[in-house]
């Protein structure tokens, strides 16, 4: 048996290098599925680089987008600060009081004289007995002359009286003068209003500080043959430099016209009420509506936000190149690999 084998293989060496040919081919068959999947499993990886590349380029220039944005706000915020500090904001608020600091009432009579003075209250004026006649002076007055300070020549007379004080009882002064004649065709008695009654009687130099009240303060009229009612109200303004200076306001008046065609009255009587309007002392300022705080605030965040899509974008471009080194390593390998 053993020489039929030898001979048997002898007599077909062919066969068996067919054989042979066969497996390696087989080999070969089975060994040529694993480099066509390593040739794919690079080109897959290279495109997830790609498209993460892309990615990374798209947020870097949205992050750029953002910084541009935030520059824009820094800029229009300062400018908006700059802006509302150059054009203050005028501010009115009310502060109910019970009881006023007495006014002063600077009157000028000239000729005319004062018959009588009292305080009412609630608004309450009994009728005169006597009109023309002499009466009580139940206020706080004061006589004083000096120069006028508009012409420092002319000499002025003026009657200084108390005004009213308590609010909540509706305090009134009511006054009455008489003027025998005139030769004015309008029948009228100025005067002005001041702050603090109390002011006046404390100040050392009073020529001088009504010098300064009439510099300072608006005066008006009262007519003859009417009785005009005043009603007062407090303004206070402070300034930019932190002094306040005060206002009254009240109602129009009116004038009564003399005929001088005709035979004049001799006598004239002057009826005048001085009350409080309200409870309220408006006070005004200007204020700046731009707050130096919140925009700080602003401005920190928008540099937060700065510092921050910069880091961003460093680290994106850190995070690409390493991508693209990593990418050409494999690559390179991949190509030894395959050489």
């Amino acid at each position: 048996q053993l020489s039929e084998d030898v001979e048997r293989v002898s007599e077909n060496p062919t066969d068996e290098r067919e054989g042979e040919m066969e497996v390696h081919e087989d080999a070969s068959s089975v060994i040529l599925p694993d480099s066509e999947l390593g040739t794919t499993a690079p080109s897959l990886r290279f495109s997830k680089t790609c498209l993460k590349n892309v990615f990374s380029v798209i947020l870097l220039f949205i992050y750029l987008l953002l910084m541009a944005v935030a520059v824009f706000l820094v800029y229009q915020t300062i400018s908006d600060f700059r802006e509302k500090l150059k054009h203050p904001v005028m501010s009115v608020s009310y502060k109910e009081v019970s009881l006023y600091d007495a006014p002063g009432i600077a009157f000028y009579p000239g000729e005319a004289r004062l018959l009588s003075c009292k305080h009412h209250y609630y608004d309450h004026i009994p009728p005169l007995i006597n009109p023309g006649q002499p009466g009580d002076i139940e206020c706080t007055t004061r006589r004083i002359n000096y120069t006028d300070p508009f012409t420092n020549q002319t000499m002025k007379y003026a009657l200084v009286v108390q005004g009213p004080r308590d609010v909540k009882k509706k305090e009134l002064v009511f006054l009455q003068f008489h003027l025998n004649g005139t030769d004015q065709d309008f029948s009228a008695i100025d005067y002005l209003l001041f702050s603090s009654f109390q002011e006046f009687i404390n100040s050392p130099e009073k020529a001088e500080f009504m010098k300064d009240c009439e510099s300072s303060y608006s005066s008006w009229k009262f007519s003859g043959g009417f009785r005009t009612w005043v009603k007062m109200s407090l303004v206070k303004t402070k300034e930019e430099d932190g002094s306040e200076t005060v206002e009254f306001k009240q109602e129009t008046s009116v004038v009564n016209y003399i005929d001088q065609g005709t035979k004049p009255r001799s006598d004239q009587l002057f009826f005048v009420v001085f009350e409080w309007k309200d409870p309220f002392i408006q006070t005004v300022q200007d204020i700046v509506t731009a707050n130096p705080w919140n925009m700080i605030a602003l401005l920190c965040g928008i540099f937060l936000a700065l510092f921050k899509a910069a880091d961003f974008a460093k680290l994106s471009v850190k995070w690409m190149i390493k991508i693209r080194k990593r990418h050409l390593k494999r690559r390179s390998q991949v190509m030894n690999h395959i050489s």
